[in-house]
């Protein structure tokens, strides 16, 4: 393949990429909806670390297990602000409803507001 053939397949390869990572973000978002719904936490490092490894078994390469790792790492703190996002949104939104009791434990942190 020529140069220009090889950066074609690699821009249609980033738009793949960003349609499965906004894909996986909605999917997170979801998930924030759920954890607030049932007061658990945003953090949580056995389901990180489990997502790492899956990652480490399906890498083929050329990665590095290290590099993709930390290329995860990134995605993940990415989605988890996106959760806080939508447990602050939940938040605002409660506190606007008549009858909610300010001052209740967050789902995020356990802490009251």
């Amino acid at each position: 393949m020529t140069l220009d053939e090889l950066r074609i397949r690699i821009d249609a390869l980033d738009r793949q990429l960003v349609e499965l990572l906004s894909e996986r973000a909605r999917a997170a978002q979801m998930v924030g909806h759920l954890k607030a719904a049932t007061s658990l936490p945003v953090y949580e490092p056995a389901r990180e670390k489990l997502v790492y490894a899956n990652v480490r078994a399906a890498n083929k390469g050329p990665l590095p297990d290290i590099e993709l790792t930390h290329i995860y790492e990134r995605i993940i703190d990415v989605m988890r602000a996106l959760q806080r996002d939508e447990l602050a949104s939940q938040r605002n939104a409660q506190a606007a409803v008549p009858g909610q009791t300010a001052g209740a434990p967050t789902p995020e942190t356990g802490n009251k507001q």
